[in-house]
């Protein structure tokens, strides 16, 4: 099973090296493990078997030990009718090319598999990214359109890619200050 790197350590503050093309077997396998890890991670049942795994939605190369720009995303969207579908990527050298002016957070703050203690405030993010990438899920170069909590999730791992938690981007004057016109999701 994969070790999650803690916030403290120095490594997950570091910028992450793009990814040569095409992937080699191993960095494959890495993000098929990371993508599991995620899975694993929603089920009840396997928590309770390993109680030092977190829930998470997304996961960033640099939090499990690898200094290559590339990142994981899992989780269930309920559709209109009732049914569940997911939105799940594999997605290698992210590039946000387009963002909005607009503003949205996460009303009850974010959260990070790397980071233990809480951090209260608003992490404010680009409502609307569009983010091109290779989604080695599906073997090809993808453009993302994504809003809202999507949104929030894909710039969340991205950053990670930067070398910047969720924390880095809370006010320290003014944690819980609102931004005009944002949207509180």
């Amino acid at each position: 099973m994969l070790r999650i790197v803690k916030d403290n350590a120095k490594s997950i503050h570091n910028v992450c090296k793009e990814v040569s093309m095409p992937l080699d077997n191993e960095t494959k396998a890495l993000l098929d493990e990371m993508l599991q890890y995620l899975k694993d991670s929603q089920n009840e049942e396997f928590r309770k078997k390993h109680p030092s795994v977190r829930e998470g939605v997304g996961l960033a190369a640099p939090q499990v030990g690898s200094n290559k720009r590339m990142l994981v995303i899992y989780y269930p969207v309920t559709e209109e009718d009732g049914t569940t579908s997911y939105t799940q990527y594999q997605l290698v050298n992210p590039k946000i090319v387009i963002s909005s002016v607009k503003k949205c957070y996460l009303e009850y703050g974010e959260g990070c598999l790397s980071v233990d203690k809480e951090h209260p405030g608003h992490v404010y993010r680009d409502y609307r990214i569009t983010v091109k990438a290779y989604d080695a899920l599906l073997g090809q170069d993808v453009e993302i359109k994504a809003i809202g909590y999507d949104a929030i999730v894909l710039q969340h791992e991205i950053d990670h890619l930067n070398g910047i938690l969720f924390y880095d981007r809370i006010d320290k004057n003014d944690p819980m200050k609102v931004i005009p016109g944002s949207v509180a999701i």
